[in-house]
């Protein structure tokens, strides 16, 4: 009988709240004023800022992205963007990070800031940096020691993302033992750059379009079998009809505008960002 008499005083409890909303009342001794802030809180206001730091002389322009109306140290997350640089996409990641109650550094990989808008542009900086892997993890390293000394970062571990070249330069990340909980790659390119390999006791995601041309299904697997070599756990998740870049909206007109196989997939994006969202609650909220 209890499930039932909860049930009862439920539907009771709803056609009293429904009439009350109709009559446009409040319970006997409300003050209008100040009811709204006696029965509410306030949710994330996600703030960005330019995070700026510096390795071999030159200095890199990242994005951090937090919660400013939350006073508590955050675990951290860190997104490496595109081929294209750090742009209003990898900002965007950042921010959805943030308002998840992550503090979200998105970092810059090229420097200055600098922003491709070109393919041929844009090949030549992933290239320079995947070229030198040493100079590459040393920027990376960079922006991790100087995020652990803000203020809003909890002493735990950290996690990346990475979306297609910043997909290839996390899992190099793993494979050279970079010291992170969780590292998640969306379209990333398989190769393998780092020059020395370390232990990684870590999580690795992969999401993989299945009709990406991009990405050669045996380096896909070499990627894997690697990583696990290193200590790593490893999902590769691939979605069938999602093309290279299916996590980004704004693929679609690359792809008309530079004649690029790219496509956004929304079923793939959300069903990806999902699963990073559960493993890195799993990884970084004890």
């Amino acid at each position: 009988m209890r499930p039932l008499f909860m049930l009862l005083c439920l539907i009771a409890g709803l056609m009293t709240g429904s009439a009350m909303a109709q009559e446009g009342s409040l319970p006997t001794g409300a003050d209008p004023e100040s009811e709204p802030e006696r029965i509410t809180s306030w949710g994330p206001r996600v703030e960005g800022e330019t995070f700026e730091y510096s390795t071999g002389g030159q200095t890199y322009q990242g994005y951090l992205a937090r919660n400013v109306n939350d006073n508590r140290p955050r675990p951290a997350v860190l997104v490496v963007h595109e081929w294209w640089g750090l742009d209003s996409y990898a900002r965007a990641r950042a921010d959805q990070l943030a308002a998840l109650g992550f503090v979200a550094l998105a970092v810059d990989m090229y420097g200055d800031g600098q922003v491709a808008t070109h393919p041929d542009q844009a090949g030549e900086f992933s290239s320079q940096v995947m070229q030198d892997w040493p100079a590459a993890r040393a920027r990376f390293e960079a922006a991790m020691s100087q995020l652990r000394q803000h203020p809003a970062v909890a002493d735990t571990g950290m996690a990346a993302l990475g979306y297609c070249f910043g997909g290839s330069v996390i899992m190099n990340m793993a494979l050279s033992g970079m010291p992170l909980e969780a590292v998640i790659s969306f379209h990333g390119a398989p190769i393998q750059a780092a020059s020395a390999r370390g232990g990684f006791n870590g999580a690795v995601q992969i999401h993989n379009g299945g009709a990406d041309s991009l990405v050669e299904r045996g380096d896909l697997s070499a990627m894997a079998r690697a990583l696990e070599a290193q200590g790593a756990d490893v999902d590769v998740i691939t979605y069938p009809q999602a093309l290279h870049g299916f996590t980004n909206p704004g693929a679609g007109a690359l792809a008309e505008e530079f004649g690029l196989p790219l496509g956004y997939n929304a079923a793939a994006d959300a069903s990806s960002w999902q699963a990073a969202l559960l493993l890195l609650d799993r990884t970084l909220n004890q």
